[in-house]
């Protein structure tokens, strides 16, 4: 590409996910938000008079007998949370047939999680992956991390070759420490076969989420043009199609294609949420997190 860095504003893309950040640090959400990004557990905080609301479980009757009042014990949640980015920076991320690249959109989704992440006081790294490494980050916190997080999204120069996940779990696997989240986004195409033994591997020793973000072209041929020329981002090799004569059969395709992708991740025990470049990511995260929640209790 001749340009350095992409052409993306962070900050509309935070503040579409401020709902989000504000949400699942509310009463409500909290539950959701520590069943995605689990703390290492609780800790003594402080005591406070028993209340009809309180549970009965947590009074402290030796405290209780030396004050003469019923006191019970508050915790507070140790968070020591990592939450590892694995982005795929292949050649197939500088596609789009909306107003944004899919490399663009996922960088917009990836940063503004990332900001959430931060702001909730826990960790966040990165891993820029194609064919091979091509940036890294270790997880941390503070706004120096979030600074050096986007700038490494937004290096243009990183985005190219074909994404090989089985290197990519190899590298996670001796780079991070046990119990770390790691978030996987990508497109999932052109994973080799043997791609579910890669997850398999990966997911004895760390929680891991994938996110499947798509350009609806990946989806759907368009059916009001004539002879199109494609071309494979990786081999550089043309093709010249009719899509009114591939349609019906492509999206048939793109269809059992994504159903064998979602049973593999979910016989795994990996969560998982598919989202299209044309629409916001913020619902579909939202609902990733409920569900999450709901698997917890």
């Amino acid at each position: 590409m001749s340009k350095k860095f992409f052409k993306v504003d962070l900050v509309p893309a935070i503040r579409k996910l401020e709902i989000l950040s504000k949400g699942l640090t509310s009463s409500k959400m909290i539950g959701a938000y520590r069943s995605v990004f689990k703390g290492k557990g609780l800790e003594f905080k402080d005591y406070h008079p028993y209340t009809m609301e309180d549970d009965a479980g947590l009074i402290d009757w030796k405290a209780s007998v030396r004050t003469n009042e019923i006191l019970v014990k508050e915790y507070a949640e140790e968070r020591d949370v990592d939450v590892f980015f694995l982005l795929d920076c292949s050649s197939r991320m500088l596609f789009g047939s909306t107003n944004k690249l899919k490399a663009e959109y996922n960088i917009e989704l990836s940063a503004s999680l990332a900001h959430a992440i931060l702001e909730a006081g826990d960790n966040t790294g990165l891993l820029l992956y194609s064919d091979k490494e091509k940036a890294k980050l270790l997880p941390s916190r503070g706004k120096t991390q979030f600074y050096t997080f986007s700038k490494m999204l937004l290096n243009a120069d990183y985005y190219a070759g074909e994404f090989d996940i089985k290197n990519a779990v190899k590298f996670i696997f001796n780079y991070l420490k046990k119990s770390a989240v790691i978030i996987i986004i990508s497109d999932f195409l052109g994973w080799k076969d043997d791609w579910q033994e890669s997850l398999k591997i990966l997911v004895q020793k760390f929680d891991i989420i994938c996110i499947m973000v798509r350009d609806p072209r990946d989806r759907k041929l368009p059916d009001d043009v004539g002879q199109v020329v494609v071309s494979d981002p990786n081999t550089g090799k043309t093709l010249l199609i009719e899509p009114a004569l591939l349609k019906e059969a492509y999206e048939h395709e793109v269809i059992e294609q994504e159903k064998k992708i979602q049973k593999s991740l979910l016989r795994l025990g990996i969560d998982f949420v598919e989202i299209s470049t044309d629409s916001s990511f913020v619902k579909p995260l939202l609902n990733l997190f409920l569900r999450r929640a709901a698997k917890w209790r």
